[in-house]
C-alpha cells in the first residue's frame, strides 16, 4: 500500500547535460522493489508534481533516487532549482516492473530517460548477486546523452552475468556501439538466445510499442514474455 511522507533533498547529481539526479533522505528506511516509482510533489504548489521511476536499489539503504531528464516544463524548472535541505512530498511505491526472482535470462530494451527504473533493477541484481543473466541494450541520440554510463560500466566489470550494448544516432570514435536504432537485426545480433528472455521495455510510449512490435510481431516473442513501462517522467 503506497504511503504519502515528507521528504528532504540529501543530494543533487548531475548525470550529464540536462539530466540531474536527486538523494531524498526519508524518516524511514525505503521500502520497495526494484523498478517501482513514486509520485513526486514539490512542496507548497500541489500542481507541480509528477510520476517519476525510482533509480536507486533497495540495497541502497540510505536514501531514495529520482533521476530526471530537465526540460522546459515548469516542473523541470521547480525540480532544477531545488538545493540540498529542501523539503518535498512524495507517495510510494507504484508500479510492476519488477524482476520475477528467480528468473534466470532476461533481456531490457531501453531509450533515454526510460533507463532509470533499470538501473534500479540491474544495481539490485548485481548487488544481491542474483545470477540472473542480463542483456540491456540501451538506444540514445549520441554518447553525451548516455545517463549512468559509469554506473553501468562498474556493474558489468563486478557481475559477469550483464551485458550492454549500446545503440546511437551519432557515434564517437573509440565508443563501441551500433550505429542507428533497435531493430530485429540488433535484438537477434545482441541477444541470439531471445527466445529463452524475457523482455523488459522501457523508454516513451512510441518506442515502447514500436519494441513491442518488433518483439512480438517480427521476432515471434510471447505476449506474457513482454514487460512493459510507457515512462511517465519526461
Amino acid at each position: 500500500m503506497p504511503i504519502k511522507i515528507e521528504a528532504r533533498i540529501k543530494e543533487i547529481i548531475r548525470r550529464n547535460y540536462n539530466v540531474k539526479s536527486f538523494r531524498l533522505e526519508l524518516p524511514a528506511e525505503p521500502d520497495f522493489k526494484a523498478g517501482q516509482f513514486l509520485e513526486l510533489e514539490l512542496k507548497g504548489d500541489a500542481r507541480l508534481k509528477k510520476y517519476l521511476s525510482i533509480s536507486s536499489s533497495p540495497t541502497e539503504k540510505c536514501y531514495l533516487e529520482v533521476t530526471k531528464k530537465l526540460t522546459s516544463s515548469d516542473f523541470s524548472k521547480a525540480l532544477d532549482n531545488l538545493k540540498a535541505g529542501d523539503q518535498v512530498i512524495i507517495q510510494y511505491p507504484f508500479g510492476n516492473f519488477v524482476l520475477d526472482e528467480p528468473s534466470s535470462k532476461v533481456a531490457f530494451l531501453s531509450g533515454g530517460i526510460g533507463i532509470t527504473p533499470i538501473r534500479s533493477i540491474c544495481k539490485y541484481a548485481v548487488d544481491k548477486n542474483l545470477g540472473t543473466n542480463i542483456v540491456l541494450v540501451y538506444s540514445n541520440r549520441s554518447v553525451r546523452d548516455i545517463v549512468f554510463k559509469d554506473d553501468f560500466d562498474a556493474m558489468q566489470k563486478s557481475y559477469p552475468f550483464l551485458k550492454i550494448a549500446h545503440v546511437l544516432c551519432e557515434t564517437e570514435p573509440g565508443f563501441k556501439c551500433t550505429v542507428g536504432l533497435i531493430n530485429s537485426g540488433v535484438i537477434r545480433n545482441e541477444i541470439p538466445d531471445y527466445l529463452q528472455r524475457k523482455f523488459y521495455l522501457c523508454g516513451p510510449p512510441q518506442m515502447v510499442e514500436a519494441m513491442r512490435n518488433i518483439l512480438s510481431g517480427e521476432l515471434g516473442v510471447s505476449g506474457e514474455k513482454i514487460v512493459t513501462e510507457n515512462f511517465q517522467g519526461y
